[in-house]
């Protein structure tokens, strides 16, 4: 899903225009990247949390002639998903749906 499909997708579910719910969506990107660059964490519940982390300096290698590099000290956004949302990933389970129903059973003739 891109970006714009999930501005479409908004629009659709709470029926307003697309360029309403593309100032909705840009909103709360904007509202996680601020916070992240402030050190804060995002916690949204069922679905995961965002925040940083402090990655060491290191050398590394210029993959095109080999010669070593001095990488710098940053931070790196992170995104650790919640139970809730592995179990629907896992389980193919749509939030709010019926659970799939289990498998049949097979008979062996006999």
């Amino acid at each position: 899903m891109t970006k714009a499909d999930l501005i479409e997708e908004v629009s659709r579910v709470v029926e307003m225009t697309r360029k309403e719910s593309e100032v909705i969506v840009e909103a709360i990107f904007d509202s996680i990247v601020r916070s992240l660059r402030t050190g804060d964490k995002i916690e949204i519940r069922g679905f995961g949390s965002f925040r940083t982390r402090q990655r060491q300096p290191r050398i590394g290698r210029n993959p095109k002639t080999g010669s070593r590099v001095e990488v710098p000290a940053k931070k790196i956004p992170y995104f650790k998903p919640s139970k809730e949302l592995k179990d629907v990933v896992n389980n193919s389970a749509v939030p709010g749906s019926a659970p799939p129903p289990p498998p049949a059973a097979e008979t062996i003739p006999g």
